[in-house]
C-alpha cells in the first residue's frame, strides 16, 4: 500500500458508491487504474465488503436492545453460536470476557416480538437485557 491507495481508500471510506473515474480525478489517476488497486486491496484483504447506512425505524424496526447472554451451559454455545448467525432479528453478537458469555444488539418490531425473541433466548441461558432510547454517534 502506498499514499494513493491509502487515498482511494478514505475517498471509498466517506462513499463507497463513488466511481472510479471520480476518485480517479481526486487521486490524478485514471478510473481503471484506481479500479486495479480497489481490485488489488480486495485481494489483500484490506477491503473486506462494502456496507449500506439506513434508518431501520423507517421500515419498522423501532426497538434497538442490547443483550448479555450468560450461557447455562458449555454445551449450549455451538446451539447458540447457531442461533445467533441465523436469526434475523441478531445484528450483532460478540463473544466476551468480563460478565456475560455474549453481547447482542438486536432490532426489533414490537415488545411481542421482542418477547418471543426473548423466550426463545432462554433455551441457551440467562440474559440481561437494556433498550436503546436514543442513539448519539
Amino acid at each position: 500500500m502506498d499514499e494513493v491507495d491509502l487515498q482511494i481508500l478514505q475517498h471509498l471510506l466517506e462513499n463507497s458508491i463513488r466511481p472510479h473515474k471520480e476518485i480517479g480525478q481526486l487521486v490524478h489517476l485514471t478510473g481503471q487504474a484506481v479500479g486495479a488497486r480497489i481490485r488489488k486491496m480486495q485481494d489483500l484483504g484490506i477491503i473486506e465488503g462494502y456496507t449500506l447506512l439506513w434508518n431501520p425505524e423507517k421500515i419498522g424496526l423501532t426497538i434497538q436492545a442490547f443483550i448479555t447472554v450468560f450461557m447455562k451451559s458449555n454445551n449450549a454455545h455451538q446451539a447458540f453460536q447457531r442461533f445467533a448467525n441465523e436469526n434475523e432479528h441478531i445484528v450483532e453478537t460478540h463473544r466476551v470476557s468480563g460478565e456475560g458469555c455474549y453481547w447482542m444488539r438486536v432490532r426489533i418490531r414490537s415488545t411481542s416480538e421482542l418477547n418471543t425473541f426473548l423466550d426463545e433466548l432462554l433455551q441457551f441461558g440467562n440474559y440481561r437485557i437494556s433498550l436503546s432510547i436514543g442513539q448519539l454517534k
